[in-house]
C-alpha cells in the first residue's frame, strides 16, 4: 500500500462501494420524498379549549442551521481535515480510507434515519401550528376510524389538519434528528481519527492543545443537534436518538476502514482490500501519523517507534512491541500477542524501577 494505484486500479476495487452507495442515496431520497407510513392520533383541546400537549403548540421558526447546511458541513469539514492532515502523513490510502469510510458513515446513518422517520417519526414541536386543526370540517366520508375517538373522544388523525400538506408531512416525521444524525456521523468519525493521527490516548503525555483539538467536532455536533431544541423543529429525544445513530454509524464504519478503535498501536493504520493486516509492525502505513511526538512518524514500525522508554533510552525497560505488546526489563514479550508471533524484543536497562507481572508484584515493590 506504500504505492498510489493508477484510476483504473483504484477504480477496480472501488467500484462496488460507488455502486452501492449510489443505491442507497437514491433509496434514501425516494424515503425522504414519501408520505409518512404511521398514521398517528393526537388530541387537540379539552372541552374548555385548552390545548392538551402544549409542547407541541410551538410556533413554526426559521431553522437556525438548515439540513442542508448542517450535512455539508459533516462532510467537508473532515474531509478538509483528513487532506489537511496529509502535510505530515503524505499517504494516498490514508486519504482514500479517511474519506471511504466517512462516506459509509453519512450514508448509512442518512438513509437509516429517514426509514426511522418514514416509519415511525414522531410529531415535532410546532405541529399543531403546522396542522391548524379543524375538527368541525370531518363529514361522514372524510371521517378516519381513529377520528374522534379515545377518552372523551379527544383523539384525531391528520384528516382535520387545514395547513400546507408538506409541512403537515414533516411535522409528523420528528424523531429522529436528521441534523443530529449527519452531525455526529460526520464529527464522531472526524473524533476518532484525530484521535488516531494525533496520538491523543496512547503511550505518552500529549500536550493539553490536542485534547481540545479531538473534542471540537463533538463540540460542533452537540451545537448542531441542540440548536434545534431552540428553534422548535425536534424534541430533545429526537436529539438524542439522532446522536445514537450517527455515533453508531462513525464507530462502525472508521473500524472497517481501519486497523482499530481505541487500540493506539494501530488505530491509525488503513487497512487493505484484499490482505488481512497482520498487528505485528510489518505494515508500511505504520509511520501514517501527524505527531511526531515519542517517536511516532518516523517509520521504525508500530510500537518501537512509539515506545515510552526503550526507544527513548531507558525508562526501566519499559518497550511497547507490536508483537510482544509490554515487554519487562529482560525485553522478554509476555504481553499483547496476535496470534501471529510471539515476539522477543531486548529492553534497555535503565534507572527506573523493575516491571513485574501483572499478579505477581510484591507489597514491597508498591511505592
Amino acid at each position: 500500500m506504500a504505492s498510489r494505484p493508477t484510476f483504473g486500479q483504484w477504480l477496480k476495487h472501488t467500484w462496488l462501494d460507488i455502486l452501492t452507495m449510489a443505491a442507497m442515496g437514491a433509496i434514501g431520497l425516494g424515503v425522504y420524498m414519501a408520505h409518512p407510513a404511521a398514521n398517528r392520533s393526537f388530541p387537540v383541546t379539552f372541552s374548555d379549549g385548552e390545548v392538551v400537549y402544549p409542547q407541541f403548540a410551538y410556533p413554526l421558526r426559521k431553522e437556525i442551521i438548515p439540513i442542508v447546511a448542517a450535512a455539508v458541513m459533516a462532510a467537508l469539514i473532515p474531509i478538509a481535515i483528513i487532506l489537511l492532515m496529509q502535510i505530515r502523513v503524505r499517504s494516498f490510502w490514508d486519504v482514500n480510507n479517511g474519506v471511504l469510510g466517512l462516506l459509509y458513515s453519512l450514508i448509512t446513518a442518512a438513509v437509516f434515519q429517514v426509514f426511522v422517520k418514514w416509519l415511525i417519526g414522531g410529531l415535532r414541536p410546532h405541529f399543531l401550528d403546522v396542522c391548524k386543526p379543524d375538527p368541525s370540517r370531518l363529514t361522514g366520508q372524510q371521517r378516519d376510524i381513529y377520528d374522534a375517538t379515545g377518552y372523551l373522544n379527544l383523539y384525531y388523525t391528520k384528516d382535520i389538519c387545514t395547513g400546507d400538506p408538506d409541512e403537515i408531512d414533516d411535522s409528523l416525521e420528528s424523531m429522529p434528528s436528521g441534523h443530529t444524525t449527519a452531525a455526529f456521523a460526520g464529527f464522531v468519525y472526524l473524533y476518532l481519527y484525530l484521535n488516531a493521527k494525533l496520538k491523543v490516548f496512547g503511550n505518552h503525555h500529549p500536550a493539553m492543545w490536542k485534547l481540545i483539538i479531538i473534542y471540537m467536532p463533538i463540540l460542533g455536533a452537540c451545537l448542531i443537534g441542540g440548536a434545534l431544541t431552540i428553534d422548535e423543529y425536534h424534541n430533545w429525544y429526537d436529539v438524542f436518538a439522532g446522536a445514537v445513530i450517527g455515533t453508531v454509524m462513525a464507530f462502525s464504519a472508521y473500524r472497517m476502514v481501519y486497523a482499530a478503535i481505541w487500540d493506539w498501536r494501530f488505530n491509525h493504520i488503513p487497512l487493505h482490500r484484499n490482505m488481512p493486516f497482520r498487528y505485528d509492525g510489518s505494515d508500511d502505513l505504520s509511520d501514517a501519523v501527524f505527531t511526531h511526538k515519542a517517536g511516532w512518524g518516523e517509520n521504525v514500525g508500530v510500537g518501537t517507534g512509539a515506545a515510552s522508554g526503550a526507544a527513548a533510552g531507558g525508562a526501566g525497560g519499559y518497550q511497547t512491541g507490536a508483537s510482544s505488546g509490554y515487554a519487562a526489563n529482560n525485553g522478554a514479550g509476555n504481553g499483547y500477542s496476535n496470534g501471529y508471533e510471539t515476539g522477543h524484543h531486548h529492553g534497555h536497562h535503565g534507572s527506573g524501577m523493575n516491571r513485574v507481572p501483572v499478579g505477581g508484584r510484591r507489597s514491597q515493590d508498591i511505592v
